[in-house]
């Protein structure tokens, strides 16, 4: 019985697959990213990573909603002025 459930144990490994339709052109597009005998699944997953970290960095570096320091003790200056 162990056996067999060693055998499952890798089950975690298995990967249901799908099919997904691209036109010629974006299938193209796609394997240009790619390097010899590398998979469109390794070439997507690759792509999906780099843009999960672009967005990552232009969040982290936006200047939407922010002011520079300047602005910053320029308000703290004024709420709360230091005695002299």
């Amino acid at each position: 019985m162990r056996d067999k459930f060693i055998n499952y144990s890798g089950y975690s490994e298995y990967r249901m697959t799908s099919t997904i339709q691209l036109s010629h052109e974006t299938k193209n597009m796609i394997s240009s990213f790619g390097m010899k005998g590398e998979t469109f699944e390794t070439i997507i997953k690759r792509l999906y990573a780099f843009a999960v970290k672009e967005q990552l960095r232009e969040f982290l570096m936006s200047s939407e909603n922010c002011i520079s320091l300047e602005e910053f003790k320029k308000e703290i200056e004024e709420k709360w002025p230091r005695s002299k």
